[in-house]
């Protein structure tokens, strides 16, 4: 297939959307495509996943099911286990996860798992993207000659991209719709196919010069965030020391209209991009041997904010004469952030671990996780009830759908690390 064939395939609307991995990302992008009149077919391991989708069942925070059903009932999208039917596609996007090994080197077996797949499955004409964040050059130097083992050529016989994912779950305001998509190819004709696709499910398309500058795209956004986390996490501790307030201090230097972006500070930070994400950057960038000493103190920071919290709480158990060993801690909150279910790097994860580390008697609360497991052990949701028998109450994440009144009134403590108590005065609230 032409470029010209494909491109007018694209502008009818007459073409077959291929998703590897259909989940937080993958799903919302075939829902917005499917709804804009694509035939999308998804591919996924899990075989419970195929059969949720099939039967109109989402499992994604961001998709209702009554937004996926009607979808799958018109046959605009539908799910597979099996990859051979990549073969009927005209485009094959790859969202799947790309996590951390314990050394902080990337895991992209994830990505090759699929190429591999994909390069049984590929045939001429093909466009194909990458939306999985991953450090720059492994468009070109990983995927494309995976792909190539199957006798074609990028460039020439199939179109090769990669567009980063930017989606937020939970994010009520922005979603795949009305926010900008990035485009990079490996050529000109690669680039303008897969910015002509995304135009059909996003409201603007921006395309960059290649792969690597799009991946970068990706890493610069979420580095930006790590940083500024990570200072304002430090300054936090600055005003302990000064004995000032930093959330007053947030709230005033918001007043400048100019020259000031907020962030806030908190237990740690999780989540399936910032925690990870610069680790990508840091990882290319010592293999050309630079070293990234932004990324590396940005990491180092944010992740000994878990440590920090239960030392604080040593303290404050201490000053009122009691001992974290044996001390009943009820953690409000276990999702990365507000609102949502998921628990993805999580630093209510660690804090419990460290928690139970110092023998403490851990419980937790949170809406939308029923269960998770923390240093091998599984907790089970406490509730929220019973408040006044637990030595601390530690917010975690402050979920819009905790009774704050009833918490304030009943806790003996209450240790506030994401100033979910903004508002409240009382003797037994001590915050970050």
């Amino acid at each position: 297939m032409k470029t010209q064939e494909l491109e007018k395939k694209i502008y009818q609307k007459n073409i077959r959307v291929a998703i590897i991995g259909f989940g937080y990302v993958g799903m919302p992008l075939g829902v917005e495509f499917a709804e804009n009149g694509i035939e999308v077919n998804a591919f996924e391991t899990d075989e419970k996943k195929v059969r949720s989708v099939n039967s109109g069942q989402s499992y994604v925070i961001d998709i209702k099911s009554d937004r996926l059903a009607p979808l799958v009932k018109k046959g605009k999208i539908k799910a597979f286990s099996d990859f051979s039917a990549l073969k009927k596609a005209d485009a094959v996007i790859i969202c799947v996860p790309t996590p951390l090994r314990k050394s902080k080197d990337p895991d992209v077996s994830y990505i090759v798992s699929a190429c591999r797949t994909l390069s049984r499955n590929i045939k001429k004409g093909m466009l194909i993207i990458l939306e999985s964040t991953t450090y720059p050059g492994t468009t070109t130097e990983l995927v494309r000659p995976i792909l190539e083992q199957s006798g074609l050529k990028a460039g020439k016989d199939f179109w090769l991209a990669f567009s980063p994912e930017r989606v937020d779950p939970g994010n009520k305001k922005y979603g795949i719709r009305n926010t900008p998509k990035i485009v990079g190819g490996i050529d000109s004709k690669s680039s303008m196919l897969a910015s002509k696709l995304y135009s059909i499910a996003a409201e603007k398309v921006v395309t960059v010069s290649s792969c690597e500058a799009a991946e970068t795209v990706k890493l610069l956004e979420n580095t930006f965030r790590a940083v500024n986390i990570a200072m304002i996490n430090e300054m936090a501790l600055m005003c302990e020391r000064l004995n000032l307030d930093i959330w007053e201090i947030i709230e005033a230097a918001k007043t400048k209209p100019f020259g000031f972006m907020p962030f806030y500070p908190g237990p740690g930070i999780g989540g399936h991009c910032i925690p990870l994400d610069p680790h990508y950057l840091g990882w290319k960038m010592k293999t050309l041997n630079f070293e990234p000493r932004f990324i590396e103190l940005a990491g180092a920071i944010n992740s000994a904010m878990p440590e920090y919290i239960v030392n604080r709480l040593y303290r404050l158990l201490g000053e009122r004469n009691k001992t974290l060993k044996g001390a009943k801690i009820l953690v409000l909150g276990a999702a990365y952030k507000p609102d949502i279910s998921d628990e993805r790097e999580s630093p209510a994860l660690d804090i419990i671990a460290l928690l139970a580390k110092h023998k403490a008697k851990v419980f937790y609360h949170d809406p939308y996780i029923k269960q998770l497991k923390a240093a091998g052990k599984k907790y089970l949701d406490a509730g929220f009830k019973n408040l006044e028998r637990y030595d601390c109450v530690l917010i975690v994440t402050n979920h819009s759908s905790f009774d704050y009144p009833t918490l304030v009134k009943k806790a003996r403590l209450i240790f506030d690390a994401r100033n979910g108590l903004r508002g409240f005065k009382s003797a037994n609230i001590e915050r970050l």
